[in-house]
């Protein structure tokens, strides 16, 4: 329970991004459906394109469609001359208006079109413009109906927010993503119970003035929208502006445990030096680096190999020492992205399987692994397989597994250990592959890059002295060792710790 009320204290912040976001969304989708609606029911051939097209986004899973927005905008943004954020706010609200559209529309459609003819007919008798007969007599004759598909585009609106997490929007699915992630069952349980008591209170209020409306009852539904409106004002109020905001920084966090626990070593530096510190959890490989060139984040830590490859698209394997060293020029040539420095340890891919499984088929390297293979599962996590480093590791050795399942980093080491897999993507810096004795193969062919963990800073910190002195102490301070004690305190079924605990650990045992 205590967890539970802990997990609960984090709340209000992603609350209120949350109800800011999902409200916007509602609005937006408010605003384009009404009119849209209108001239649908005027015009068949309006109504087929604009129900088309509407019920074609609901087949579109939303966490695609809020996924397939950032590269657009992405490549908006560079047609443009930037300026237009790719990552965060501007996606998740067009992708969520999208999603709102269908529930209002129909019920808006259907509402206009399935008043009784003569009411029309008595409206036109007495010399109505088409104008008034809209407002005053099928605008209101139709409210309930359209009501309801407001209400029920909310309630859709506030569950996919969840998952605008996933392209840097704060929302409550933050809480759920880092508790899966981090089998902290009490941030996702606080995660899931807020949002579905907002959608619920959302879904009551709503449902009043639906109700005061088809009852006409106007002090209910006006009641109902004025108490809308005051919990929409209280619940943004942690986002009301207090100043200060120069010195406000973000810091960036991929998906699992690692970056969990160095964004919030590295948060802790940037308090102790005056900043005030927010995060963006759960941002994938192929997001993260263009959200701090863009500006939407100020600093994170990526490994050398993900930007060698994913970025740079270089195939080569030069020494470690120079892929930063070049990586570094790149970054700031190119994007004004600045590198601090390597943080002392290297996580890298390494394909690790049971230790007596490998013993017994006698697999020792991803060599040896190529017989095995036809015979044996893959789990990998959620991004390997589409990586450039799976497509050199198959150009260096012909892998045919007989399955691959991906999953998300944790839940792939449960699969190894319950034989839902052989053979996973490992990572070199996890605590689990020590804890669970687990054989990592070797790579004699140098397929893998090497992955040194690098704190980089976006452009308009890159040469703020100040920001980048709070930093600096944590520069090759970070030995391998410490990185798998902390990642495992986090990771291990038993007495987990949380990331916060886990990186006031890894900065006490490294002297910060």
């Amino acid at each position: 329970m205590s967890a539970f009320l802990d997990a609960l204290t984090r709340v209000p912040p992603l609350l209120a991004s949350h109800v800011l976001l999902s409200a916007a969304a509602l609005l937006l989708g408010i605003a384009i459906s009404l009119p849209l609606a209108i001239w649908s029911a005027r015009n068949a051939a309006v109504a087929r394109v604009a129900l088309g097209f509407a019920s074609l986004v609901q087949t579109v899973p939303s966490l695609a469609l809020l996924a397939l927005f950032y590269p657009l905008l992405l490549s908006l943004s560079a047609l443009v001359g930037g300026g237009i954020p790719a990552l965060g706010f501007l996606p998740s609200l067009i992708a969520l208006t999208l999603y709102a559209l269908l529930p209002i529309l129909r019920n808006a459609v259907a509402g206009l079109q399935g008043l009784d003819p003569a009411v029309s007919q008595a409206a036109d008798a007495v010399g109505m413009t088409p104008a008034q007969k809209l407002r005053l007599v099928e605008a209101p004759l139709a409210a309930p109906v359209v009501v309801a598909g407001i209400r029920t585009a909310a309630v859709w609106t506030i569950g996919a927010a969840t998952l605008s997490t996933t392209v840097g929007q704060p929302s409550l699915g933050d809480l759920i993503f880092a508790g899966l992630q981090t089998q902290n069952w009490a941030l996702v349980l606080a995660g899931c119970v807020s949002a579905a008591a907002l959608a619920l209170a959302v879904d009551a209020l709503i449902g009043g003035i639906e109700q005061g409306i088809r009852a006409r009852r106007r002090w209910l539904w006006i009641a109902s929208a004025a108490l809308l409106v005051a919990g929409t004002a209280l619940a943004t109020a942690p986002l009301w502006p207090r100043g200060g905001g120069d010195r406000t920084v973000v810091v960036g966090a991929k998906n699992f445990s690692e970056q969990y626990i160095l964004a919030r070593l590295i948060g802790d530096r940037l308090t102790r030096a005056g900043y005030t510190v927010t995060y963006r959890d759960g941002l994938g490989s192929a997001l993260v680096f263009g959200a701090l060139a863009g500006g939407d984040i100020d600093v994170y830590v990526d490994y050398a190999g993900t930007i060698w490859a994913n970025e740079m698209k270089r195939s080569d394997v030069p020494e470690r020492t120079k892929m930063v060293a070049d990586i570094g020029i790149w970054a700031k040539s190119t994007h004004g992205v600045g590198l601090v420095g390597s943080l002392g340890f290297e996580n890298a891919y390494a394909f690790a399987m049971k230790a007596e499984p490998a013993r017994r088929q006698r697999i020792a390297s991803l060599d040896d692994l190529v017989k095995a293979a036809p015979g044996l599962t893959l789990g990998s996590d959620l991004e390997f397989l589409e990586r450039p480093e799976w497509a050199a590791v198959k150009r260096a050795y012909p892998l045919r597994f007989a399955r691959t399942t991906p999953y998300s980093p944790t839940f792939m080491y449960r699969a190894l250990q319950s034989g839902k897999a052989d053979v996973i993507s490992a990572f070199s810096s996890d605590g689990r592959i020590a804890a669970d004795t687990l054989t990592v193969l070797t790579d004699p062919r140098h397929a893998i890059p090497g992955y040194d963990a690098i704190l980089m800073v976006a452009p308009a910190r890159a040469n703020d002295a100040r920001f980048t002195a709070a930093l600096r102490p944590l520069i090759g301070r970070i030995p391998v060792e410490a990185m798998r004690t902390a990642n495992y305190q986090v990771d291990r079924d038993t007495d987990k710790q949380t990331p916060e605990a886990a990186a006031r650990w890894l900065a006490s045992k490294i002297g910060l």
